[in-house]
């Protein structure tokens, strides 16, 4: 499985670059604080795999990165996805290393 940090992700947002972040938490947990990916619950992914970019990368994000995980190999394993990339540490991570005042729980 491909994995990208935090720091990458912010490189790549400062740079404008594109590609799709999505959020599998659910969505009372996206509410109090996310990235402004696209939220699709991990329990729903596989029906809305159509809504996952094929053309880009497609990094994939959760509250630690364990949810994620399970998401990139589900859609790799069902759908054959070759552009999935999990993040590690998911919006943990991102608290510590950039927003040490966001609301996570």
């Amino acid at each position: 499985m491909k994995e990208i940090s935090v720091q990458e992700l912010k490189e790549k947002i400062d740079n404008k670059e594109d590609f799709q972040l999505i959020d599998v938490r659910e969505t009372f947990e996206y509410e109090v604080s996310n990235l402004d990916g696209e939220n699709i619950p991990l329990g729903g992914i596989l029906i809305e795999a159509d809504k996952v970019a094929k053309d880009k990368p497609v990094i994939i994000q959760c509250r630690s990165g364990k949810r994620s995980a399970a998401a990139v190999m589900q859609l790799e394993q069902q759908y054959g996805f070759e552009n999935l990339y999990n993040l590690k540490g998911g919006i943990l991570a991102w608290q510590e290393a950039f927003d040490p005042n966001m609301p996570v729980y």
